[in-house]
C-alpha cells in the first residue's frame, strides 16, 4: 500500500513536469540564448574563459566568432589538467568526476568532465524529464511502486590523482542517483558497479530474479547477454516469465531497431514500451516523448546546442557555419556542437543527427563522424546500414545479436563490394538469400549505394559472413573492451576492426585454440 501511495504521489508531480516541458517549447529559443549568457558569466574567471573572453561576449554571434570549434585532441590538455586536480581551468572549481568515453572502442579512452552543477541541470534533470514523458504515455506506470534493473559501467579513482573518480557515465549516474529514487533500483548499487561485467551478470541473475521488475536500460547487444544468463539461471523460456511485472526498455548508445525483432522473443508482449533515449558521455540531449519515432530535444537542460551539416565537415574551420536551433531544417544531416557547464566549449561530440520533426524538435540519431563507407563514392552511413539490416531481419524473421562492415576493394578479379560479418541470434536458412535482401534494402534506403549497384556498376553486391556465437563479445574481451561504454565499430572506411575480429575468428574455429 506505502509503494503504491507513493508512486501515486510521484506521478502527480510528473504531470505537473510534463505540464512544465509542454510549455518550455515555445520559449525554447529564450532559453538557449538565456543558458548561453549564463554559462559564459559562470566561467569568465576560468582559464578558457579569460583567454576568449567570455565577460565580453555579449551574443551568440559573437560567440561563434570568437571560440573556435573544436574536438577531443584540441582540450585534452586541458582536461589532463583538470584531473591532476587544477581549479578553474575549464570551468570554476575542480571537478570530481571525469566520464570515460571509448565508444567506437579507441585505443585511447577519452576523460569527459563531469561537474555537480551539471550532474543536477542535465543528467539527474533529464532523467527526471524522461520519467514524466513515461508517465504521461502510460499513466499507470509503477515506476516508483516495483523496481528499475540497472546495469551501470563501472568506477575508479584516477591513478594520477584518487580525489578523481572516473568511469562510465551510467556509472556516475547510479553513483549521484538522489536519495529518493534509491530504494527503486536493483541489483544493490556495489553489484551495479562492478568492473568485471561477468561476475556483475551473474551477480544480477541471483538478485534480481526475485525481484517485481519494471523498467530495465542500457545498450542492447548486454541486454541480450543478460537475458541469456537469467533463462539459463531460471529455466524459463522468456523475460516475461521471470518478471511479469516488466513494461519498459529505456534504450540507447546505438541504434535499436536491428534488435527489436530479437527482443521481440525475449519479451513476447504487445504492451511492452521501447523508450528511446540520446544519452552519451557528453550529455543527455533527447529522449522519445511518445509513441511516435523521433526523440525530442532537451532545450532546458544545461546544454547550448549548434548544429554543422554533415556535407561541410570538409571544409576548413574558416568556413565552417554552425546553426543554432531556430535555423536547423528537417532531414537534414547534422553534427551536433554542445557548450555545457561542465567545460565543453563549442565542441565537436562526433555523432550526427537529423531532425525528423520542427515544432517541438525532435531528431534520430544517424551514425558517427568517423563511421562511415565511402570507398565507392557510395557515401554509407550507420542509419543507412542499420535501417537495411531491420527491413532484411524482419522480412525473414531473424535476430542478430551484433554487426561491422567493411569494404573490400577493388582489384584484379573483382569490383569492390561492402563484407558484412553479423552474429544471428538465429542464422537464415539459405545465406544468399539473406544477401540479396539485405543487398536491395540497403539500395533502397541509400541512393548513392544504389546508383554505384546499378547493373554492378562500380559495387558488387555486398556479401555476408555469418559469425559463431560469442565472437563479438570475446573480441571485446581481448580488447580489454568490456563494458556499455564500448561498442563495435559497425562502419570503417578501412579494414582494421574488421580484419581483427575476421582473424579472431579463424582462431575461434580452430579446434586447437583455446
Amino acid at each position: 500500500m506505502a509503494g503504491s501511495l507513493f508512486n501515486y504521489a510521484v506521478s502527480k508531480y510528473l504531470a505537473l513536469r510534463y505540464t512544465h516541458l509542454e510549455q518550455a517549447i515555445s520559449r525554447a529559443p529564450q532559453s538557449q540564448e538565456k543558458l548561453l549568457t549564463l554559462l559564459l558569466s559562470e566561467a569568465a574567471s576560468t582559464e578558457y574563459g579569460k583567454k576568449f573572453g567570455f565577460s565580453s561576449i555579449k551574443t551568440k554571434q559573437e560567440f561563434k566568432a570568437r571560440l573556435p570549434l573544436v574536438r577531443y585532441q584540441d582540450i585534452v590538455v586541458h582536461i589532463e589538467e583538470m584531473m591532476k586536480g587544477k581549479a578553474d581551468v575549464l570551468w570554476p572549481g575542480q571537478l570530481k568526476y571525469f566520464a570515460k568515453s571509448s565508444g567506437t572502442t579507441q585505443q585511447r579512452s577519452k576523460y569527459i568532465p563531469i561537474s555537480n552543477a551539471y550532474l543536477r541541470s542535465n543528467l539527474i534533470r533529464s532523467s527526471w524529464d524522461t520519467t514524466a514523458f513515461i508517465y504521461h504515455r502510460e499513466p499507470k506506470a509503477e515506476i516508483f511502486k516495483h523496481k528499475s534493473l540497472i546495469m551501470g559501467g563501472s568506477l575508479h579513482h584516477f591513478p594520477g590523482n584518487r580525489d578523481i573518480l572516473v568511469g562510465d557515465v551510467s556509472a556516475i549516474m547510479i553513483k549521484t542517483i538522489p536519495f529518493i529514487g534509491r530504494p527503486f533500483y536493483t541489483p544493490d548499487f556495489d553489484t551495479a558497479l562492478l568492473g568485471n561485467w561477468e561476475e556483475k551478470i551473474a551477480k544480477i541473475c541471483q538478485q534480481c530474479i526475485e525481484e517485481k521488475v519494471v523498467m530495465f536500460g542500457g545498450v542492447p547487444t548486454w541486454n541480450i547477454v543478460l537475458f541469456n544468463k537469467i533463462l539459463e539461471y531460471t529455466g524459463k523460456t522468456n523475460i516475461l516469465e521471470v518478471w511479469p511485472t516488466l513494461k519498459f526498455y529505456l534504450h540507447g548508445g546505438v541504434n535499436f531497431e536491428p534488435y527489436r525483432e530479437t527482443f521481440k522473443k525475449y519479451i513476447p508482449s504487445s504492451d511492452f514500451h521501447y523508450i528511446e533515449a540520446f544519452n552519451a558521455s557528453e550529455g543527455y540531449f533527447a529522449v522519445q516523448d511518445s509513441n511516435d519515432a523521433g526523440m525530442r530535444l532537451l532545450t532546458d537542460n544545461g546544454i547550448y546546442y549548434e548544429f554543422l551539416a554533415v556535407d561541410d565537415l570538409h571544409k576548413d574551420d574558416a568556413h565552417l557555419r554552425t546553426l543554432d536551433i531556430t535555423e536547423v531544417a528537417v532531414g537534414v544531416d547534422y553534427a551536433m556542437v554542445i557548450t555545457n557547464c561542465s567545460g565543453l566549449w563549442r565542441y565537436v561530440i562526433g555523432d550526427t543527427i537529423k531532425f525528423t520533426h520542427a515544432h517541438p524538435l525532435k531528431l534520430e540519431v544517424t551514425g558517427r563522424i568517423e563511421q562511415y563507407i565511402n570507398a565507392f563514392g557510395e557515401e554509407v552511413m550507420i542509419g543507412d546500414t542499420d535501417k537495411a539490416l531491420s527491413i532484411a531481419l524482419r522480412e525473414l524473421n531473424l535476430g542478430i545479436k551484433e554487426y561491422t562492415v567493411a569494404p573490400c576493394y577493388l582489384d584484379g578479379s573483382h569490383k569492390g563490394y561492402h563484407e558484412w560479418l553479423i552474429e544471428f541470434e538465429n542464422a537464415p536458412a539459405n545465406k544468399e538469400d539473406f544477401e540479396q535482401k539485405l543487398d536491395e534494402a540497403l539500395r533502397q534506403v541509400n541512393s548513392d549505394y544504389d546508383a554505384k549497384r546499378s547493373a554492378d556498376l562500380a559495387l558488387e553486391r555486398l556479401k555476408v559472413h555469418i559469425a559463431p556465437k560469442g565472437l563479438f563479445h570475446e573480441w571485446l574481451k581481448v580488447k580489454n573492451r568490456m563494458g556499455g561504454q564500448y561498442k563495435i565499430p559497425r562502419l570503417s572506411n578501412d579494414r582494421h576492426h574488421f580484419n581483427e575480429i575476421m582473424g579472431l575468428q579463424t582462431q575461434m574455429s580452430d579446434p586447437d585454440h583455446g
